[in-house]
């Protein structure tokens, strides 16, 4: 009887963990950014930078912050546009920040 009923659990067990999915939902960090102003990235002033800088969008087009830099203190007078940007792999010293949308603080 118990020997049916470890099986039985046993069972249930693998089946219930090979339903649970593995892989988790990963949302992209963002950081908030101080930029002179936002464009689209079709347009000559975007498509300057990013080809400078060896970027190819394709033919994605997002809103990106031109001459940007972190805002770390709330607060902080940024004198251009406030933005929520995606935060990048690598740093592109300033020049350019992607997918910013407007925000206010």
């Amino acid at each position: 009887m118990f020997s049916k009923l470890s099986v039985v659990v046993a069972s249930m067990l693998i089946t219930l963990a090979a339903a649970i999915p593995t892989t988790i939902p990963v949302t992209p960090p963002t950081s908030d950014q101080c930029c002179s102003s936002v464009v689209d990235s079709s347009s000559t002033a975007a498509g300057a930078v990013l080809a400078t800088l060896g970027i190819d969008l394709g033919d994605i087009t997002v809103p990106v912050g031109l001459s940007c830099s972190p805002i770390t203190v709330l607060g902080n007078n940024c004198g251009g546009v406030t933005t929520r940007c995606d935060a990048p792999e690598i740093e592109w010293g300033g020049l350019i920040a992607i997918n910013c949308i407007p925000i206010t603080l």
